[in-house]
C-alpha cells in the first residue's frame, strides 16, 4: 500500500500506516536517504503536536533515525511551520513533524522537510517509500546516532514570528482572542501575541492528548466567535492542530476564511511591491469570487491541485511570494516555507494597526460565489468514482453547470473521504447538482460488489 498522501503519511493511530513499526522503518529509511556519505554528523529535528500517540511515534522515529546514524533533536510540541524554520535555521538535514493537522486525536501523521525547510518532493518521498519495504542498511555500533531534547526551539520560533511584525509598532490596545485548538501552538501563539503587546484572550490552550481540534480551532470556531462577541475583542484567531492554517473572526463575529485573508494580503503586498508579477497561487477549491476580485485589482490567480505542498511547489517554480488555500493555509515565502497560521494572523493585525481600520472592513474584500461542499466517507477499498452511474451523473452535472458554475470532485489525500464541491450563483441549480452527484456516489458505495 502507498504510504505518502498529499501531506506526508497519515492515518489512524496504531493502525497501518500509523504504527510504531512503520514509523521506525520510515525513520530508518529517511535517515539512510539523507545520510548517504556514511559520516556521523547529520542531524534531524522532530516536532509534534499534542496527540497522545505522538509519544509513540516520536520514540519509534528516533529509534529508526539513530539506527542509521542520524543525530536527533527533539523539539516537543511546536507548530509545523516552526519545524520548517528550525530545520533550516539549525542546519539540519531533515525535519519531521508528527501531526494529523485538523484531524481528530485518534489520527496522526508524519511530515518530512528537507534541509531547505521545504516539504520533500514527490521524488524524494517515493524513494523513501521504496526503501521502507526493502532492506535498510544500518549503521555500525560506533556510528549509531544520539538523541537529545532541545529546550529553546519554541522560543526561537516565537522570536522569529515576532520579527515578521513591523518594527517600532505593537499590538497595544488590541484585544485578541486566540484559539490554539489544544494543539501545537498552545504556548507559541499566546506568547507571541502577548509579547507584541496585545491583550490576549486564550482558548484551546489546555491539551490533554485527546482534545486537539475537539470543539475548537479553525474547523470549529463557534466558541471563538462567541468569545469575540462577548468580550468585545478586535480580532479572533483560530488555528488548527498543527498551526499551519488559520481562519479569522472580525469584531462583529463574522468569520473570514483563507480566501478573504489571501485577498487582503495580496492588496497589502501589491501596494508594497512585494507581490511578484502580481500573481497569487491558490488551489482549485478557492472561490471564483477571489479570482474575479484579484483580476479587478490587476492581479492574477494561479490555481493548483489541493494541498499546501502543491501551492508551495508552484510558488517556487514561478518565484511567487503569496499563496494559500481556502481552508486557511496561508503561504508567504518571504517569511515561511509552509503555511503559517500565526504569521498570517500577524500580517492582518499589522494592517489593522497601520490603517486604524477594524477587521470587518479589512477582511470583507469580495462577495464569494455561493459554494456547497459535502464530504462522503468511504469504506476501505471503495472506489465509487469508477462506477458508470457515477461518471454519468458527473457528466450530466457538468453539462448543466456549463458557463454557470463549477463542479469539483476529489478524493481526500489525508482522510477516507470524497469531497464534492459545487459553485454556482443559482442556488437552486447548485443544490440539484450536488444532490444528484452525491446521491449517485452514495448509491455506488452501498451497491454490492
Amino acid at each position: 500500500m502507498k504510504l505518502f498522501g498529499t501531506d506526508g503519511v497519515r492515518g489512524r493511530a496504531n493502525s497501518y500506516p500509523m504504527t510504531a513499526e512503520i514509523a521506525l522503518r520510515l525513520g530508518a529509511a529517511a535517515g539512510r536517504y539523507f545520510r548517504r556519505d556514511g559520516l556521523n554528523r547529520h542531524r534531524v529535528v522532530i516536532g509534534k503536536d499534542t496527540r497522545l500517540s505522538g509519544y509513540m511515534l516520536e520514540n519509534a522515529l528516533t529509534a529508526g533515525l539513530t539506527s542509521t546514524g542520524m543525530n536527533v533533536l527533539l523539539l516537543g510540541p511546536v507548530p509545523t511551520p516552526a519545524v520548517g524554520f528550525l530545520t533550516r535555521s539549525m542546519r539540519a538535514d531533515l525535519g519531521i513533524m508528527i501531526s494529523a493537522s485538523h484531524n481528530p486525536h485518534h489520527d496522526n501523521g508524519i511530515k518530512f522537510f528537507g534541509p531547505d525547510g521545504y516539504k520533500l518532493s514527490d521524488a524524494a518521498q517515493d524513494e523513501i517509500e521504496a526503501m521502507v519495504s526493502g532492506e535498510i542498511r544500518l549503521s555500525e555500533p560506533a556510528s549509531i546516532g544520539r538523541a537529545q531534547r532541545i529546550d529553546d526551539g519554541l522560543g526561537r520560533y516565537v522570536e522569529y514570528a515576532k520579527t515578521t511584525f513591523p518594527a517600532r509598532t505593537g499590538l497595544g490596545g488590541l484585544r485578541v482572542v486566540i484559539d490554539a485548538a489544544n494543539g501545537a501552538a498552545y504556548r507559541a501563539a499566546p506568547e507571541a501575541l502577548w509579547e507584541l503587546g496585545a491583550e490576549v484572550l486564550p482558548l484551546g490552550i489546555k491539551p490533554d492528548g485527546f482534545n486537539i481540534n475537539a470543539g475548537c480551532g479553525s474547523t470549529e470556531p463557534a466558541a471563538a466567535v462567541a468569545m469575540v462577541r462577548d468580550q468585545g475583542a478586535d480580532l479572533g484567531i483560530c488555528l488548527d492542530g498543527d498551526a499551519d492554517r488559520v481562519i479569522l473572526i472580525d469584531e462583529t463575529g463574522e468569520v473570514a476564511d483563507g480566501d478573504q485573508i489571501i485577498a487582503l494580503l495580496a492588496r497589502r503586498w501589491s501596494d508594497a511591491g512585494r507581490l511578484r508579477d502580481g500573481v497569487v497561487v491558490a488551489t482549485v477549491m478557492s472561490n471564483l469570487g477571489l479570482e474575479r476580485h484579484l483580476a479587478d485589482q490587476g492581479m492574477r490567480l494561479e490555481r493548483t491541485a489541493v494541498g499546501d505542498r502543491h501551492v508551495v511547489e508552484r510558488m517556487r517554480e514561478g518565484g511567487w511570494t503569496l499563496g494559500g488555500e481556502q481552508s486557511g493555509h496561508i503561504v508567504m515565502t518571504d517569511h515561511a516555507t509552509t503555511g503559517d497560521g500565526l504569521i498570517a494572523a500577524l500580517q492582518v493585525l499589522a494592517e489593522m494597526v497601520e490603517t486604524g481600520q477594524p477587521a470587518s472592513r479589512l477582511m470583507r474584500r469580495f462577495a464569494p460565489v455561493p459554494q456547497r461542499l459535502e464530504n462522503l466517507r468511504l469504506a476501505p477499498g471503495a472506489a465509487p468514482l469508477e462506477a458508470p452511474e457515477v461518471q454519468a451523473a458527473i457528466a450530466g452535472a457538468e453539462r448543466r453547470l456549463t458557463a454557470k458554475g463549477r463542479l469539483l470532485i476529489r478524493k481526500s489525500g489525508t482522510e477516507p473521504l470524497i469531497r464534492v464541491m459545487v459553485e454556482c450563483e443559482d442556488a437552486a441549480l447548485m443544490g440539484e447538482v450536488l444532490d444528484e452527484v452525491t446521491g449517485a456516489i452514495r448509491a455506488a458505495v452501498a451497491a454490492p460488489a
